[in-house]
């Protein structure tokens, strides 16, 4: 585990949209995968909480949702609205759902809630339907372990730092 002082260092030097998702990392202890599928209505900031769906094992959790994040994560999905309402203006919006939910409701793609807490900046073909949506950023959003490692004494962090496949961890 990284020190909350070594935490606050790395979060220092990650930018945008990834800080966030660091710092959700971290804060929430969600893992890489979990936070790139986090969908809008599984954030509960009344409660503070946020529900993983599907995690390991299959298996959903509730985990917090810290406080410092509270701020940043509400404006960020002030954006992610502002982009959704673009996509739908022209004609797009739609987000893929998990499972069989397309075929049971298939206009929930479209909702605000089912819409990715970071989303990808560019629409892309979905690879198995064909049809044009916007996904989750990309994983390498969260893998800049070449620089990490090369600059981690810039940082004073002891440990290794790694987020993927699993928590963020010591390596």
């Amino acid at each position: 585990m990284l020190t909350e002082g070594e935490v606050a260092r790395l979060l220092d030097h990650v930018e945008g949209g990834a800080r966030l998702m660091v710092a959700l990392l971290y804060g929430a202890g969600l893992r890489q995968a979990e936070c790139l599928a986090l969908r809008v209505k599984d954030v509960d900031f009344a409660y503070r909480q946020i529900l993983v769906r599907d995690g390991k094992g299959g298996k959903d959790r509730v985990t917090m949702l810290p406080e410092n994040i509270l701020q940043p994560l509400q404006a960020h999905l002030g954006k992610v609205r502002a982009l959704h309402r673009r996509d739908l203006a022209e004609g797009y919006g739609e987000v893929r759902l998990p499972h069989a939910l397309a075929r049971k409701y298939p206009r929930a793609g479209y909702e605000w809630g089912w819409q990715f807490v970071f989303p990808s900046e560019n629409r892309s073909a979905d690879p198995e339907s064909g049809v044009t949506r916007r996904h989750h950023v990309h994983p390498d959003t969260l893998s800049p372990l070449d620089r990490l490692q090369q600059r981690r004494a810039a940082y004073r962090i002891e440990a290794e730092v790694t987020w993927s496949p699993g928590r963020c961890s010591p390596a």
